[in-house]
């Protein structure tokens, strides 16, 4: 059997960290690269791996590409601190992992929960991400919000997934959304002139009409509501950023 690394990057995770380490115990190498957490993150997590290491954040992206090239194994798995490996999930990267498999990354499906509920809906049925990949093939694009993994060859995709716990709390939440709409409004600067009633109208509307509707948010009751409104707001502010932004306004 190939050996596996597992890469979780960190910044304040310490209700998370035990749980999503426990659920990777199963991996040769567990690293964890933490972004000067205020918390016990560090604490907890070297209880578990001896391979904690601390570097500035920058994005995401910029993070995870820096981390994965000083991996010792070919294979990575990466697992964000709010996720768990399931056991079903684990014993088909293991049978992966023991096999001669033609694919060099692998689709992995996601179970969100928002709000301590199950999401079933609201545009959330679909989501998966690459996470477990060949290094040597594969490294982030160069993207502050979504970054997705580049594969240079067969990607799969796994039956099993992980769980996503999205929500810590409303403090949080905010906080995350106010740096997501601004990056998304700097990955943006090059690409959107003219930023118009189209952008900041239609555009979060139809992003409203797409995920309560289109996307039966509707069937995820108040939670759906709750996903849809915050979808289409997180439209809106990031193109109201982008249009101060092209008129002089920063922001970080």
């Amino acid at each position: 059997m190939e050996k596996l690394s597992v890469l979780i990057p960190t910044k304040n995770e310490e209700i998370h960290i035990e749980e999503v380490l426990k659920s990777v115990s199963f991996a040769d190498e567990i690293v964890v690269v933490d972004s000067f957490s205020t918390d016990r993150t560090v604490e907890l997590a070297q209880k578990y791996t001896n391979k904690v290491w601390i570097h500035e954040y920058v994005n995401s992206a910029t993070q995870k590409n820096w981390a994965i090239p000083q991996l010792t194994h070919e294979w990575v798995l990466v697992v964000d601190a709010d996720e768990r490996v399931t056991p079903e999930l684990k014993a088909e990267i293991q049978a992966i992992l023991n096999s001669n498999t033609p694919y060099v990354a692998f689709w992995i499906g996601r179970i969100n929960y928002f709000m301590g509920k199950l999401i079933k809906y609201s545009g959330w049925q679909n989501d998966s991400v690459i996470r477990l990949f060949k290094k040597s093939h594969c490294s982030y694009e160069n993207l502050k919000v979504h970054s997705e993994v580049l594969a240079n060859g067969k990607v799969g995709r796994l039956k099993n997934k992980l769980l996503h716990y999205t929500y810590k709390d409303l403090v949080d939440y905010y906080k995350k959304f106010e740096q997501y709409t601004t990056w998304g409004a700097n990955d943006r600067v090059s690409k959107i002139k003219n930023v118009g009633f189209y952008y900041l109208a239609i555009k979060p509307f139809f992003r409203f009409f797409k995920h309560y509707i289109l996307k039966a948010g509707f069937l995820d009751g108040k939670h759906g509501f709750i996903i849809s409104v915050l979808s289409a707001y997180s439209v809106f502010l990031r193109n109201l950023k982008l249009w101060r932004i092209h008129h002089g306004e920063k922001f970080e």
